[in-house]
């Protein structure tokens, strides 16, 4: 059976389970991937330490164990969203009224960029919006090339348009946002090319320049938007901030450390939400050395 056979098989099973019993059992299995996943852990425990050195040992830890819960429950209810029709899906976002508030930011004119970082669920936030303003969004093509056309078709099936991370690619972005039309990008990915050191939480992080970039060419507005997860699956909340206007500041500097400000604002909200999983500081100024080595060689 096919790696690809295999994901679909165990997105449409988990499809069938209702949104309560599916973050139940995914709580159980973030619970048990922090235990017994030790790099992993790792990498959560070194995040915790240098975005919040204000919490005791203690607090960090529950904070930690909240993290695996909430990364399992996101596990688990992926098929749902990604197999669940457009009404179920639009019964899951408990706030619809918050897309009237993206809708008011919308210039007709230049266009809108939208900000998710890796926060609550993503992908269900880019579908449900998709069903009211399709959207334009880069995705980074996985490692299996077998994958790729199963991304794309999951991102698409409620109206959106999705290009690879490449030169043309960027370039429909561009010609989105002259049409006056919505354009996603998740903001927190370290970038592969290019990218500036900017303060993410007190820390210098090698941030990407791209929404930056567009937002000062295209004077096109930009909001931060993501889903937060609900308790005992009651659901999830759409958030969405309105960007400080110096994310397009000609500074590359100065306008990707208004970037960074804004995804801090919002994983703040819901800290145990974010994807502490992710090595957001491996690559460091010259000189200073990977935080993540010295935890794992620990």
């Amino acid at each position: 059976m096919s790696r690809v056979l295999i994901i679909r098989c165990l997105l449409r099973a988990t499809s069938l389970l209702p949104l309560r019993a599916a973050h139940t059992l995914g709580a159980g299995l973030g619970a048990l991937i922090g235990a017994l996943a030790g790099k992993t852990r790792d990498t959560v425990r070194t995040n915790l330490a240098l975005c919040f050195p204000e919490l005791d040992h203690r607090q960090r830890r529950e904070l930690e164990r909240r993290s695996f819960r909430e990364f399992g429950k996101q596990l688990l209810e992926a098929g749902i969203v990604w197999y669940g029709d457009p009404e179920r899906l639009e019964r899951m976002i408990c706030n619809p009224e918050a897309m009237d508030t993206l809708d008011a930011m919308w210039d007709r004119d230049r266009g809108l960029l939208i900000a998710s970082p890796h926060l609550g669920n993503w992908e269900l936030g880019g579908l449900a919006l998709n069903q009211r303003f399709p959207i334009n969004s880069l995705y980074r093509p996985p490692r299996d090339p077998a994958l790729e056309p199963l991304l794309v078709a999951f991102r698409e099936r409620t109206g959106a348009h999705s290009f690879p991370a490449t030169a043309s690619g960027i370039r429909n972005l561009y010609k989105a946002l002259r049409k006056g039309e919505m354009v996603g990008i998740l903001p927190d990915q370290t970038p592969g090319r290019s990218g500036v050191f900017a303060p993410f939480f007190g820390r210098p992080a090698l941030t990407m320049t791209l929404l930056c970039q567009m937002a000062r060419k295209s004077g096109a507005p930009v909001a931060f938007v993501f889903c937060e997860r609900l308790p005992r699956g009651r659901g999830f909340r759409l958030h969405v901030r309105r960007a400080d206007p110096r994310i397009a500041d000609e500074d590359p500097v100065v306008a990707a450390t208004a970037m960074n400000a804004g995804i801090e604002a919002c994983v703040r909200q819901v800290p145990a939400q974010y994807q502490w999983t992710y090595r957001r500081f491996r690559r460091r100024p010259e000189g200073q050395p990977n935080p993540y080595r010295r935890a794992s060689a620990a």
